[in-house]
């Protein structure tokens, strides 16, 4: 059973990672040229929908998703009526969520800070039915571990933006553009998956059953909205205290080192809850994966992060250009502490929810929130840079808080989850303090040099260590080969 289920994460491991790899390929270039033709204003108008539509799924969703893939099901007949269940409950609910975001837009937007754009909330609100009609199909093939079907879907969806997002940007200028490739997107992904998916809903319910998935994913629904609180408190700040353009410089910002670090985690962590939740009752071997994986992870996103840190200019004028000079500071800051959060505080989410215990994430996140909120505003007044600072700086304390949880939930210590990752901590502090000594060249091509330098200098650290040597093998024969 080890072996196989070993073999379905290497299987899994190969198609996300190939997912994310052409995804990354193919998104600079939309942000390269959306960029410029579109100024921040424009993306801060994105942000405030974006940020309506990603609540609302919160309860469409209603954690069911994870109920789907975490449970331990009698046969696929019990699996298929209670992802029927799931389907229905989350259509309906999305639908009536829609209906009441478009009667109370006008006062939604005032809410948010963007006064006057309720028929663009409404309208890019339709997004909402449509993620929940692919949401099931989707925790499928995930508990499945089948991330082939899902590359398909996802390779679709990454031409939304050569195709739709950007010529309509050409031709309209303004937010619009954004807004009907996020609408397509959301389109596409719900059509392949229910051609695709073996389950086809039917018109069956039960009331019974929709109680007993409730009453599991209660806790797993609260811990979304606090991890949606957690991810957007600050944007409903500055959105209120500062204007559309820094609000759309601050979140880019966000969404641009996203583009990277997502290549790694969005390959990886799913496939982690999923594997770990087949062994939630196993402790020695679900610590056993949870750390290997925690250390194939910090060996790929700690130099990421810290190159995205040192060359932080160069990322911001080649992807944005000129005209979002201002966003480079938080792009670096964030990535440098997006790097350690991955590591350290984020996957152990994953740990809470394979265990069935999101209640403990619930209480890491409200400890996390209670902590934003004045850093924002008290570091808003002082002004953008400074904001900046203190809003990565304060990211220390989710680290914090979530390596005490994992210590009390599977006995993982601070200490050891720090040993664990030691060598890739050590080499990334050492690019950063050669960056003193030879700073980074604003020429293109020598910065390059100095880049695979880097990468030379980090791997040469990296197999200095026996134990990441063998880690670095099974990252090159099992992701990278295959």
């Amino acid at each position: 059973m080890g072996a196989e289920l070993n073999n379905k994460i290497v299987k899994a491991t190969k198609w996300s990672t190939i997912t994310e790899i052409v995804g990354k390929l193919v998104a600079p270039i939309s942000t390269m040229v959306l960029a410029r033709i579109l100024t921040p204003e424009a993306y801060g108008v994105l942000v405030t929908a974006t940020m309506v539509i990603s609540f609302a799924e919160l309860f469409t969703d209603a954690g069911f998703q994870k109920y789907i893939i975490q449970h331990e099901f009698d046969d696929e007949q019990s699996l298929y009526r209670s992802t029927n269940v799931a389907f229905i409950s989350n259509l309906v609910l999305s639908l009536s969520i829609w209906l009441l975001i478009c009667i109370f837009s006008p006062q939604i937007a005032e809410t948010v800070g963007n006064k006057g754009y309720g028929n663009v909330i409404a309208i890019a609100s339709v997004c909402i039915p449509l993620a929940a009609f692919s949401s099931i199909q989707m925790a499928l093939y995930k508990r499945q571990l089948d991330f082939k079907t899902l590359f398909i879907v996802r390779i679709v969806g990454l031409c939304i933006p050569i195709l739709i997002t950007i010529p309509a940007a050409i031709l309209l200028r303004s937010y619009w553009a954004l807004i009907i490739g996020m609408i397509a997107s959301n389109l596409s992904n719900a059509i392949i998956l229910t051609i695709k998916s073996k389950w086809k809903p039917k018109i069956w319910y039960n009331w019974d059953l929709f109680k007993e998935m409730f009453a599991f994913t209660g806790w797993t629904m609260m811990e979304s909205i606090i991890l949606w609180a957690t991810s957007y408190v600050d944007i409903f700040i500055i959105g209120r205290m500062l204007n559309g353009y820094y609000l759309g410089l601050y979140r880019t910002s966000m969404n641009t080192v996203g583009q990277f670090t997502t290549l790694i985690i969005a390959a990886i962590v799913p496939i982690l809850f999923s594997a770990i939740s087949r062994l939630q009752n196993d402790p020695k071997e679900f610590n056993r994966v949870f750390l290997k994986f925690q250390k194939i992870i910090s060996i790929l996103i700690v130099p990421l992060g810290v190159i995205l840190y040192l060359y932080r200019n160069l990322l911001t004028e080649i992807l944005l250009g000129p005209k979002w000079h201002e966003a480079s500071l938080f792009i670096g800051l964030w990535a440098l502490t997006t790097a350690l959060a991955l590591v350290l505080a984020n996957i152990s989410g994953e740990v809470y929810r394979a265990k069935g215990k999101p209640k403990i994430s619930v209480i890491v996140q409200l400890t996390h929130i209670a902590c934003i909120i004045p850093t924002v505003i008290i570091a808003i007044g002082y002004g953008y840079e400074t904001l900046c600072i203190w809003r990565s700086l304060i990211r220390l304390q989710l680290i914090a808080a979530n390596m005490v949880a994992l210590y009390y939930l599977v006995k993982i210590s601070p200490i050891r989850q720090i040993k664990n990752i030691g060598p890739a901590l050590i080499a990334g502090a050492v690019l950063i303090g050669l960056s003193y000594i030879m700073p980074i060249s604003s020429n293109y091509w020598i910065a390059a040099g100095q880049l695979i330098i880097s990468a030379i200098i980090y791997l040469g650290i990296i197999i200095c260590f026996p134990k990441e040597r063998k880690d670095i093998k099974y990252i090159k024969s099992n992701l990278l080969h295959r």
